[in-house]
């Protein structure tokens, strides 16, 4: 399905990233993936070269998103290496929490810098290449950026932005033959609030709490995002763009009774 497609995947190196490379690499795809983690970059590199009808092996850059060297290494790599660019993945991203009493201007500049200015600059320099190809770009967003939650401010707030983002450049690209689309999940077991603010227990209490937030009464799985993230990368889904598609358990359906 994707043989001879050059795939991008930013922040590939665990979790939602790691999945859908994956994905793309049972299905063929010449993979670009970047990370900060040199050692988990190259286990996922490993585990797609084996997935590979072809072993292919993906093409690693070690990458940080806010710097705009990084940004703009990656994508000159990219077209060094493979000469052209056919789907995009702005995976990278960062959750902290905080409310209007305690998110600090440093929070609100690290979030909004990795999970919106990264992903402009990214999709910027990739478009050139992606109107040659008649490419997609599938960014990863959140249901916080279609619903509201408390005490992740900047969080939510980038992620609408990023929505917005996504709606916006479709219409910019569309005569122009590129798609693109977001995935909004719900909470995913990729250990990204661990990271961040929480311990196991109090990780362990926020998954069981789950299964009265989201409809379907569980979180949700890293591969039931990235099978979605291909499906809206693949001629599938030739007649969708500007779509933000919850894969959420029905979370952004929900109100509180």
């Amino acid at each position: 399905m994707f043989t001879e497609k050059v795939v991008l995947i930013t922040g590939a190196s665990s979790g939602i990233g790691a999945e859908t490379a994956y994905d793309f690499s049972k299905l063929g795809a010449n993979l670009v993936l970047t990370g900060r983690n040199k050692g988990n970059l190259e286990n996922v590199a490993k585990e797609c070269e084996e997935n590979s009808p072809k072993k292919l092996k993906p093409l690693i850059i070690i990458a940080d998103m806010t710097k705009e060297s990084d940004v703009e290494n990656i994508m000159k790599t990219t077209i060094d290496q493979y000469k052209k660019l056919d789907v995009l993945v702005n995976n990278a991203g960062i959750l902290e929490s905080g409310s209007i009493e305690t998110t600090s201007l440093e929070q609100y500049d690290r979030v909004m810098n990795t999970n919106v200015r990264s992903p402009y600059h990214l999709t910027m320099l990739a478009t050139p290449h992606l109107i040659k190809t008649k490419g997609n770009i599938v960014n990863v967003s959140s249901v916080t950026g279609m619903r509201s939650f408390p005490n992740v401010l900047a969080y939510c707030m980038s992620k609408s932005a990023l929505d917005q983002f996504t709606r916006c450049v479709a219409l910019e690209l569309a005569l122009k033959g590129v798609r693109v689309n977001a995935v909004n999940p719900g909470v995913i077991t990729t250990g990204i609030h661990k990271k961040t603010s929480m311990n196991d227990e109090q990780y362990e209490e926020f998954l069981k709490k789950c299964a009265d937030t989201h409809a379907i009464g569980r979180p949700g799985d890293a591969k039931e995002v990235s099978s979605v993230i291909v499906f809206l990368a693949s001629e599938g889904a030739s007649n969708i763009t500007g779509a933000t598609l919850p894969v959420d358990g029905g979370r952004h359906a929900m109100c509180p009774r």
